[in-house]
């Protein structure tokens, strides 16, 4: 295979060789239909296989491949929105192999990690919502939903990213219903070279040692104070960012102006909070802490 050959344009070449054969093909036969090396094209076989997007059967002493499901090479960025509906009907159909394919499609054809948190992943997590909310899902299957999604977001943590160690960020939740959220958030700010802590769920550990617990782990994770930490904090309860803000900020005061604290909840425009950002939605805490990063270079 010439190094002209786009990786892409062979996936795209085996999706129409593959796509209507039910019995599947050996490594010679789609070598033949690619006209390829044979042996070349047996190792981007392993390879695709290995990325899921591809699966092998072993009939006697022959390797028939197979589409895994619902393979398809997207366009991006015009095809967003196609991705958005294609998640949220497989997710609610409960098809979890066709959710997780979805993914895999996106990030084969090169789809933005950010871009699928923002059109794809936290609408389906706000439908979710707002179909247990109307009283249309029950509570396990709200529950089971949530776990589809968590699983495609932990696909989009797995892409491999060398960590900037001057952008560190803590991101938790103070209540349940956020944790999807601050996991989006996570794999979002992961794809752009953050070094992420993801603590997930905090509701359980307000108390009052969660100050001292917290800066603990601050000391531990920014023991040089070099570049900027970022704490968020997710949560719809004003009762939740108040106690965290509070617990936060003399931290803040202690290590210095390069920690910074942003609460992100529908709070309404009343509600104030002593933080150096406070929104309503992640889209402005991503660009925000971008900003914060390149003001402090």
């Amino acid at each position: 295979m010439g190094r002209s050959y786009q990786i892409d344009e062979l996936k795209q070449n085996l999706i129409e060789v593959l796509r209507d054969s039910k019995m599947g093909m050996s490594g010679i036969e789609i070598s033949k239909k690619l006209n390829l090396n044979r042996i070349t094209m047996t190792k981007y076989l392993k390879i695709f296989a290995a990325e899921g997007f591809l699966k092998q059967k072993i009939v006697g002493n022959t390797t028939l491949w197979f589409l895994e499901s619902g393979q398809e090479t997207f366009r991006f960025p015009d095809d967003y929105f196609k991705v958005e509906s294609q998640f949220l009907e497989y997710l609610i159909k409960g098809s979890e192999s066709q959710v997780i394919s979805l993914i895999k499609n996106c990030l084969h054809s090169e789809g933005s990690v950010y871009n699928l948190v923002i059109e794809v992943i936290i609408p389906a997590i706000r439908h979710i919502q707002s179909l247990y909310d109307e009283g249309k899902i029950g509570n396990s299957e709200a529950k089971y939903l949530e776990n589809i999604i968590s699983k495609s977001i932990h696909i989009l943590q797995q892409i491999s990213v060398e960590s900037n160690p001057k952008k560190k960020i803590v991101i938790l939740s103070g209540d349940p219903e956020n944790t999807l959220l601050s996991e989006a958030a996570s794999a979002s700010f992961h794809s752009n070279e953050w070094t992420v802590f993801h603590l997930g769920d905090m509701s359980s550990a307000i108390n009052v040692l969660f100050d001292l617990d917290f800066q603990k782990l601050i000391s531990k994770i920014w023991k040089q104070k070099s570049g900027i930490l970022i704490v968020v904090v997710f949560s719809n309860i004003k009762e939740r960012l108040n106690f965290f803000a509070d617990s936060i900020n003399p931290i803040k005061l202690k290590l210095g102006k390069n920690m910074r604290l942003v609460l992100c909840g529908k709070m309404g425009k009343k509600a104030k909070f002593e933080c150096d950002l406070q929104v309503d939605n992640f889209e402005n805490v991503r660009q925000w802490s971008e900003t914060v990063y390149e003001n402090l270079k």
